[in-house]
């Protein structure tokens, strides 16, 4: 397809709350070496953008301004040196930003197959959450099965991207939720053990289970302490967000005492050397899981693209499970 010289495309026209989105004009981006440009099918909404929408999560260098971490769409147009992937091609992709727009430029090798299985749309709200995921539990790391794995906010995106990975690959997942819905929910997910923070003490229901191998956590604040109680010898606890805080007065003595590794990342900042081998490990070690049924896309709801206000404040209500995602077309 010939390619026009503009596109729409949602920007912010201020930092601020969700009204600040706008749909409006955009040029369309060239791909440059070893990348490719896709029409955006769709894209997932992930916390990262609330963040930037706020003016508090700054793209990288070089990385496009316009919101959107992840989408699903068709090779329109190809970069030098780009062997795998072909105009036409249906795929699904982690960005560096650009994907809440018609037309997207993504490095190649960051571009992975569709799962067998899953919508393309739905597929759009994958590449973040799994990526995320997989990058900072099992990437490089070899944990046996039937270890105890911790997850805080079972419920939400990464959380139920967590228990499901947890459980197709043969880990005692224990996650803690709000409610008896969220408790259902993560449960029919694959969840060993739902914690009803409320009512139950996750540190003392994962010690009467042996204690936590792996821990991931989005909550901080007075949960790091805790994780420390909860968790067993040797374990991992992996931050990923701070949504109670990340300044903290804090013992340490049980990271010495237990030999934890405290760990922790963000995703976009990371080299695109790095993106390259997560990708190719999800790839391989992951998407069979949507083809043997064990794993499953959880999209809470489909929003067009001029429904973008909408969708952020749904975000910020919690008031989602699974993956709110937006359409391009």
């Amino acid at each position: 397809m010939t390619t026009p010289d503009t596109m729409r495309a949602i920007l912010i026209r201020e930092p601020g709350g969700p009204d600040v989105l706008e749909v409006g004009q955009a040029p369309v981006p060239t791909p440059g070496p070893k990348q490719v440009l896709v029409k955006v099918t769709a894209a997932g909404v992930n916390g990262p953008d609330l963040l930037q929408r706020r003016g508090h999560y700054p793209p990288p260098p070089g990385a496009s301004p316009l919101l959107g971490l992840e989408i699903s769409g068709e090779v329109v147009a190809l970069g030098p040196d780009c062997p795998r992937w072909q105009i036409g091609d249906r795929l699904c992709a982690l960005t560096n930003g650009g994907g809440y727009a018609e037309f997207v430029a993504i490095d190649a090798d960051h571009c992975i197959a569709l799962p067998q299985g899953v919508s393309e749309v739905d597929a759009a709200g994958l590449p973040e959450t799994f990526f995320t995921v997989y990058s900072n539990v099992f990437h490089d790391h070899d944990i046996p099965k039937g270890a105890n794995f911790l997850i805080h906010g079972g419920a939400g995106g990464i959380g139920s991207t967590a228990v499901q990975l947890g459980a197709a690959m043969g880990l005692n997942v224990l996650t803690t939720v709000s409610n008896p819905d969220a408790a259902a929910f993560v449960t029919n997910l694959g969840a060993n053990r739902a914690i009803n923070y409320k009512d139950e003490d996750f540190v003392e229901v994962t010690r009467d289970a042996g204690g936590a191998d792996i821990i991931l956590d989005i909550v901080g604040g007075d949960y790091i302490a805790r994780n420390m109680k909860a968790a067993r010898h040797d374990a991992r606890l992996i931050q990923l967000a701070f949504n109670q805080g990340s300044k903290v007065d804090i013992n340490l003595m049980p990271v010495m005492l237990k030999r934890l590794t405290f760990t922790g990342s963000t995703l976009r900042s990371r080299p695109p050397e790095f993106k390259v081998a997560v990708a190719a490990g999800v790839e391989t070690n992951v998407w069979p899981h949507f083809a043997s049924g064990k794993i499953k896309p959880v999209t809470h709801t489909t929003l067009s693209m001029e429904d973008a206000t909408k969708a952020h404040e749904m975000m910020e209500a919690s008031a989602h499970r699974g993956k709110i995602i937006l359409t391009m077309g």
